[in-house]
């Protein structure tokens, strides 16, 4: 009568060992993925520890244990999908604001060569009424030079405009590819 009341008692412990081994193996696999930054769901951990997937959803420690590394490895991609947000965000940012501190100073320097411009005019006026006739291609050629230059003026201007149009339109294109991300996160996080 011993030996059948001891073979139950036998087996068990030997379920409890090769249960405890396989959550060891569980253990392992899913430290192992995390360190090579690989895919952490149920069967891919179930696959890595050699144990089948039935036993990963039937065993609770091993349901605990998977749950537990599914929900790190979801936390750690959604802080580093945040980081790389901001990092990108602060990118656009920036050059953003480069490009309107480039505008302003192009504006200001427009602003102070038309304003030079108005003066020379009116200098310019005042000569050809009190200078000879023969001062008055030198003058020419100077007010001819100036508008060139206040030309060269005008087109930098212009061409800084459209490079902050081009920033702010990708910036605009960054801010709603990151919440279409966003949005595909939550959706994969809730299924």
């Amino acid at each position: 009568m011993t030996s059948t009341a001891g073979s139950p008692a036998a087996a068990i412990a030997a379920r409890r060992r090769q249960t405890r081994d396989k959550l060891t193996q569980l253990e392992k696999a899913i430290g192992q993925l995390r360190r090579e930054r690989g895919r952490i769901n149920v069967r891919a951990i179930a696959e890595r520890a050699g144990v089948s997937a039935t036993f990963c959803y039937e065993n609770a420690d091993a349901r605990a244990l998977i749950k537990a590394a599914v929900a790190d490895a979801l936390q750690r991609r959604d802080q580093g999908a945040q980081q790389e947000h901001e990092r990108i965000e602060a990118s656009w940012r920036e050059r953003a604001l480069n490009a309107e501190e480039a505008l302003t100073r192009t504006q200001e320097t427009v602003f102070t060569q038309r304003k030079r411009i108005g003066e020379l005019m009116g200098r310019l006026r005042d000569v050809e009424q009190t200078a000879p006739a023969d001062a008055a291609p030198a003058l020419r050629t100077e007010n001819a030079t100036l508008k060139r230059r206040l030309d060269q003026l005008m087109h930098e201007h212009r061409s800084l405009q459209e490079r902050l149009e081009g920033a702010r339109s990708n910036l605009r294109f960054a801010e709603k590819r990151i919440a279409d991300l966003e949005v595909q996160l939550l959706e994969q996080d809730q299924s």
